[in-house]
């Protein structure tokens, strides 16, 4: 998958997740993966109809592999700006909730990557706000489409130099990972595209995308 970068400024009110509060439990990690490997730029193409059920199954399988169990698999809209075709590209993907500790995350991720021929994977580990571990944010924005995310892209070179794309669930919400410093441009993103950024989750944890050759000697010690 290309970098799932992403999409959004000013003082607007948005919900915070830490995970903490009341001894809530942090959500499950998740996994953005595809197994598309063509260079897809009519957003009418029939292939954008593609619901990866079969890539589902067998992303289900690697996780069960690695000692983990999928919660919840999300069927996504990818749009994305490429700097070599200087305009949007699409793909079909899916967002994996998993029961993966660190190290089994990136394994399976890589995992991931090897078998699809991905030049990378994306993961996200929802982490508290005050963890010196987070390095990135999750925005979940209701109401927008991937039709709204092209456009935004076309016109926004900023989200396409700094985020390069974003995810839209078919129920049109819009899910957006960037550096935890991006954030400015997300939320200025969010607004300019139509967004409401007063009814979107903001969530802060870490990032990585994650290719066939990641070194994972690293992550052995994790929790």
């Amino acid at each position: 998958m290309r970098k799932l970068l992403v999409a959004v400024m000013t003082v607007l009110a948005f919900t915070v997740s830490t995970g903490t509060a009341a001894g809530a439990p942090l959500p499950c990690p998740e996994i953005f993966a595809t197994n598309n490997t063509a260079i897809i730029t009519d957003p009418a193409d029939p292939r954008l109809k593609d619901r990866l059920v079969k890539f589902d199954r067998e992303v289900r399988g690697i996780v069960f592999a690695n000692g983990g169990v999928t919660t919840r698999s999300t069927l996504l809209d990818g749009v994305f700006w490429s700097s070599v075709l200087q305009q949007t590209t699409f793909e079909r993907s899916r967002k994996f909730d998993v029961t993966l500790n660190e190290a089994s995350l990136r394994h399976t991720a890589s995992t991931i990557s090897k078998q699809f021929r991905q030049e990378s994977v994306l993961t996200f580990r929802f982490l508290p706000s005050n963890s010196p571990k987070v390095d990135a944010v999750q925005v979940e924005v209701p109401g927008v489409t991937a039709t709204q995310v092209r456009e935004g892209l076309l016109k926004d070179a900023v989200a396409r130099e700094k985020l390069g794309g974003g995810s839209v669930t078919l129920q049109s919400k819009a899910i957006l990972i960037a550096d935890v410093n991006d954030l400015p441009t997300v939320r200025a993103f969010v607004t300019n595209l139509g967004g409401d950024m007063s009814k979107a989750k903001v969530h802060r944890g870490a990032w990585e995308f994650v290719g066939a050759e990641t070194p994972l000697w690293s992550s052995q010690n994790a929790a």
